[in-house]
Parts: C-alpha cells; structure tokens; sequence
C-alpha cells in the first residue's frame, strides 16, 4: 500500500485531528511498520463510545501497517478510584477488556501496565524526571483528561496520572499516540516534554468523541474547552440510558435509540446522525432508511453527506431513522455480545 492509502486509512473517521499531518506523513515515509499506542481505564461495561470508535480506528492502523497496541491501564485505574481502587477487580475486569478488544480488533497487541512497568525498571524514574519539566499549574489543567473538574479536590497520586500516561507512550516504543478527543491534553503535554528528555515526540491521532443518546448538555470537565458540549455529553456507563453497550440486546438497542436525542431537520449535536457517520458508514457502502409509500417509500444513501442533506431537509424523519440506525448499530456489536452472552451478569456485576 502506497503512502497516500496509508494515511488515508489512518486519517479518515472517526479520527477528528492529527498532530501533524505532516508529521505523520514523515512516520509513514521512513517506518514501515511504526508502533502505536492506546490507552483505557478499566472501569465499566464497554459501550460504543470505549471499544467500537477506538476499535475502528485501530483496525484502520493495522491495515495501514501500523504495529498497534492496547495498553490497560490498571494502575491509572486505581490511581482515578475505578472499581472501588479494587486491584482484584481491575485484574479481573481488565481480562475482560483484553478479550474484548482482541475480538473486535484481531492482531491487536494488548498489554497491562503492571506489566510494562515490571518489564521496564526505569519506568518510575522516567516519571519523576518529566514530572520535574512540569508546573503544578500545567499538571492541573492537563488532570480533565481523567474526567476531573479543575475545581475538584484531588489528592497527590492523581496528579502523577499525566506523567505516567505520557511516559507510557515512550516506554512501549510509540510513534503514534492514538486517544478520543478528550485525551488531547495529555499529549500535547509529551509534545512538549519529551525533547526536553531527549525524546521523539509522537505523532497524536484523536478519534471523535462518541456522544450520548441524551439531549446535549452544557458544563464539564472543561468549561474553558471548545468542545466541552462534547466532552460533557458524551456516552458514558454512568449514563446507562444513554450508552449502547456491548450487551445490550436487540430489544434494548431498539428502544434507546427509539427515546434518542434527534430534533427534526438539526444535524449538530445529534447522536443518531453521529453514530451513522461514525460508526455505521465506516463499515458500509450504503444505507436504507425504510419509509411508508406515502411519505416517498425506502430510500437507500451511498453517502453520510448525502443523508444529513435530506435529514436537513425534512425529508427523512427520526422516526424512520431511529430503527434504521438500531437495526445497524445491532449487527456490529452483535459478535460481542454473542463472546460474553453466558458471562453477561457476571461481567457487569464486576464491573458495575
């Protein structure tokens, strides 16, 4: 593959924004095979928003000959107080995700970080060095990357949660940090630091942020934010009513959507439209929306712009939407929920 169908495979949705494109282009030029890395907390039940998008842009990575990996960050999930701080827990749950992710991505490298930091003694020591090229000021504006206010009171250990996440990205060997939106900080962050260390900065690709079902909200993690409509509506376990998640049956995929966020003729901030350009046209070459004879009867898209133009227009109802996109968004996770069908209760029982 040649290196324009390189980054076009790597840059296309659901990624929102590459720092820099050229950079990138230079990677791809000079590394055939360079290593990327993603990072989760291991908190919830996976949903859209924590394995469909990340997955997507993953596998799109590896088709353009890029080594990817999901790095399980179980220390950064005590460290934030998921799972109760629960080691036990976080251990358990994190088999969960790597089974999960290497379903959905096939050929994914996944690791822990209890694992790379055994494997790699001068871990901690790297951290204590690039948390000395960082102000207390600059580490609590960069803390939101956790889903923490500014105005929150934090404790000591989370304000090591930046530097560890940026020393991760060096420690595994990436050329490619790879993160939603809402993780932007902390890379910009290794952008800075890292030639202070003697470092090659990475390449950061952000994928979209996936929202809720529910109407947008004002106010977040962010409020200073461009996107902090995004980041404070985006789908979330905390929300359940809002998130599809891996598990959920036809039955429940169907009646979310049904009770979905989607005014007439509005394209911005809308979850359906969203999940159509994100999700189901990155796996698809056409669409059907079926619709009673006397409103014009089913209508196939080729497109997503060509589908937002009619639903602007007025010419495609949410209420034809709705079980058109169900119907869709069912087919993909489908072969998740069918792996952990039998564990269903015991997972989110762990994970709850």
């Amino acid at each position: 593959m040649d290196i324009e169908g390189r980054l076009s495979l790597i840059t296309r949705p659901p990624a929102q924004e590459v720092v820099t494109q050229d950079e990138l282009r230079s990677l791809l030029e000079t590394e055939s095979s360079p290593r990327h890395y993603i990072g989760f907390e291991i908190s919830g039940p996976l949903h859209l928003g924590s394995i469909v998008v990340p997955g997507y842009k993953i596998r799109d990575m590896m088709q353009a000959g890029v080594k990817a990996t999901v790095f399980l960050a179980d220390w950064h999930s005590v460290v934030n107080g998921k799972l109760d701080g629960d080691w036990e827990k976080i251990t358990a749950a994190a088999k969960y995700y790597e089974e999960a992710f290497k379903l959905f991505a096939p050929g994914v490298a996944v690791t822990t970080g209890s694992a790379l930091y055994a494997e790699h003694p001068d871990y901690w020591k790297d951290v204590i060095e690039f948390s000395g090229h960082v102000s207390l000021q600059r580490a609590t504006r960069t803390i939101t990357i956790m889903g923490r206010s500014m105005k929150e009171s934090l404790d000591i250990g989370q304000f090591f949660y930046p530097p560890m996440q940026a020393v991760d990205i060096h420690t595994l060997g990436a050329s490619i940090a790879h993160a939603g939106m809402d993780q932007r900080k902390v890379h910009m962050l290794a952008r800075e630091v890292f030639p202070k260390m003697g470092w090659r900065p990475p390449v950061a690709v952000h994928h979209c942020i996936l929202l809720g079902l529910g109407r947008p909200e004002r106010g977040g993690v962010d409020e200073e934010a461009e996107s902090d409509m995004e980041v404070s509506s985006k789908m979330s376990k905390s929300r359940p009513k809002s998130a599809i998640f891996i598990h959920d049956t036809p039955e429940e995929v169907a009646d979310k959507l049904a009770s979905a966020w989607c005014p007439p003729g509005e394209a911005r901030m809308n979850p359906v439209l969203q999940y159509l350009k994100e999700v189901v046209f990155h796996e698809v070459k056409e669409f059907t929306v079926e619709r009673p004879s006397k409103f014009g009867g089913s209508v196939t898209f080729t497109s997503y712009r060509e589908l937002e133009d009619e639903y602007v227009a007025r010419r495609i109802h949410p209420a034809d939407l709705k079980p058109a996109v169900a119907g869709a968004i069912d087919k993909i996770i489908a072969p998740l929920r069918a792996r952990f069908e039998g564990r269903r209760d015991e997972l989110l029982r762990l994970v709850s």
